[in-house]
């Protein structure tokens, strides 16, 4: 019985984790006209983060529909960010 209840388990659990792993990306971008800036943090679907420019490209399409222009991409991590780091994004945290 301990078997099945351990693969029942393992059936239930592993799915929702793998379904919750993303990729934060944290960014800056901008608008013109008049001058705006803003620091965000976005997630990108996977169980690990892409390269720094595949982030970036993904991230340009979806701020571009928005009128904002990718500036950099500054951090990339499995890890959700710190409080302190969603403060710091305030309306942009997982805005795109």
């Amino acid at each position: 019985m301990k078997p099945m209840a351990c693969a029942l388990f393992l059936l239930t659990v592993l799915p929702a984790s793998a379904a919750q792993a993303a990729c934060f990306v944290e960014y800056k971008a901008k608008q013109d006209n008049p001058l705006r800036l803003h620091y965000g943090i976005s997630t990108l679907p996977g169980a690990a983060c892409p390269p720094a420019n595949a982030a970036a490209a993904q991230m340009e399409i979806r701020l571009d529909r928005n009128g904002w222009t990718l500036l950099n991409v500054v951090h990339l991590s499995a890890e959700e960010p710190s409080a302190e780091k969603k403060v710091n994004a305030g309306d942009f945290y997982l805005r795109y």
